[in-house]
């Protein structure tokens, strides 16, 4: 069967694949060989080893809720101020609030960008099984070799006019016939096994039926099947059990819509933002997003295949569990802690680049001053005060007197007075003043 050539997304989900493969293998020698209960145990590995990646999300979420007010101060002080001067200085004051709580502004974009290919690569693995478990593959390809079923199987899929099996089969090579007799629906298989009545391939195909039906049923659900094609057919042909049938395909939507409704419920909600600027806007733009995805969950699980429903629904169950215990953990620990452990990863980070972290602590702190301010532009400093204010924030008088200082410069002059100072047993500020503007 194909499987995925995108660069990356492919490589990952191969890998993926040779775990699915030895989950089936496993399931396989305890004499339950089932897709549909490979991909839930499929389905909690990963999400399980995923689970530090959403922690650290989660915590910076909560992080980005204690920092949310200070950012709200700095956008409505720059607000209707389009000139390149003011939104530069409104970016610098918003870095500096990051740089203070330790954290970055691309600190939860890129452990999504980590999460996403993984992710991509699981669904390839979930909707193209037999290119990623073997067992599956080797008895297919059984029947796909065979040259009179070939044939057939060609005349077969142009009388059948349906779109999904046309997409399936392709071009018609081994690998595309793999493609469409798994993804053969149940009525499709039926109007299949009429066809090889009394051929020579009728019971190679019979072996191969029985083994896929084995397999890739789930609580009586044919997984490759759709459940509306399930209902369609459960309700105008009302044969055997199509009552039960009829509730376990509307449950794989329903179930679909009901754990993503709970994940989002479960999610840290951010502080709701003040006035009417972009992030209230945006705000409201992800709220509305979350009424709107689970009712879409259940939507694409009433189109897609059974499958691809169980992954959905499963995952989200998962992460709602998951949620609870985050949520749990995450309440033990205080605003305090999240930021201390923050900083703390920020300083390691920083040490590795040979920067102190009491001097990234410092920069911080000094660069965050002009976030009280009523006006983001700096006072200069003007006069006696203020003169003596900026060389207690620059280092004090230390910082002048140095013995490399330039003849005729003003760190040469404050080694003169404080040299005179010395000698007589020190002078007053009004004294050391007048010899500075000397």
């Amino acid at each position: 069967m194909t499987v995925s050539s995108t660069p990356i997304i492919g490589q990952i989900a191969w890998l993926l694949g040779w775990l699915m493969t030895g989950i089936f293998w496993i399931i396989s020698q305890m004499g339950i060989p089932n897709v549909g209960l490979s991909i839930i145990i499929f389905t909690v590995i990963i999400l399980m080893a995923m689970m530090p990646l959403q922690i650290k999300q989660q915590r910076f979420s909560k992080l980005s809720n204690i920092m949310q007010p200070e950012i709200q101060k700095i956008q409505k002080r720059y607000k209707g101020k389009t000139d390149q001067i003011s939104q530069q200085k409104q970016m610098d004051e918003i870095n500096a609030v990051y740089a203070k709580y330790g954290v970055s502004q691309m600190g939860s974009c890129i452990q999504l960008l980590i999460q996403m290919p993984i992710l991509f690569g699981l669904y390839q693995v979930i909707y193209k099984i037999p290119g990623y478990i073997r067992p599956i593959y080797n008895h297919i390809n059984v029947i796909a070799t065979n040259s009179a079923f070939k044939k057939d199987f060609a005349e077969f899929v142009k009388n059948t006019a349906n779109s999904t099996l046309t997409k399936n089969y392709s071009t018609g090579s081994t690998k595309h016939i793999i493609d469409a007799v798994y993804g053969l629906s149940t009525s499709q298989w039926a109007s299949l096994m009429k066809t090889a009545s009394g051929t020579s391939y009728e019971a190679t195909l019979k072996s191969v039926h029985s083994y896929v039906h084995r397999a890739t049923y789930f609580v009586g659900l044919n997984i490759s099947d759709s459940p509306w094609q399930i209902i369609k057919t459960a309700v105008t042909q009302r044969q055997g059990m199509w009552l039960l049938m009829l509730i376990a395909a509307v449950m794989i939507p329903f179930l679909a819509w009901l754990t993503q409704w709970l994940n989002v419920k479960l999610m840290p909600q951010p502080k709701k933002a003040e006035g009417n600027d972009t992030a209230a806007q945006m705000q409201n733009s992800m709220q509305s997003m979350n009424l709107f995805m689970p009712l879409m969950s259940a939507f694409f699980c009433m189109t897609l295949p059974v499958g691809v429903g169980i992954y959905w629904f499963m995952s989200a169950g998962v992460r709602c569990i998951q949620q609870v215990f985050i949520n749990r953990r995450l309440d033990q620990e205080t605003e305090e802690d999240i930021i201390r452990q923050a900083q703390e990863k920020a300083d390691r980070k920083r040490a590795k680049k040979g920067l102190p972290p009491q001097q990234i602590a410092e920069a911080a702190h000094i660069s965050t001053r002009s976030i009280e301010r009523t006006e983001p532009q700096a006072v200069r400093p003007s006069g006696r005060k203020n003169m003596k204010s900026k060389q207690l924030e620059e280092g004090s008088m230390e910082s002048y007197s140095t013995k490399e200082a330039r003849p005729g410069s003003l760190a040469s002059k404050a080694n003169m007075v404080k040299t005179f100072d010395e000698k007589h047993g020190g002078r007053n500020d009004d004294d050391v003043y007048r010899r500075y503007k000397k």
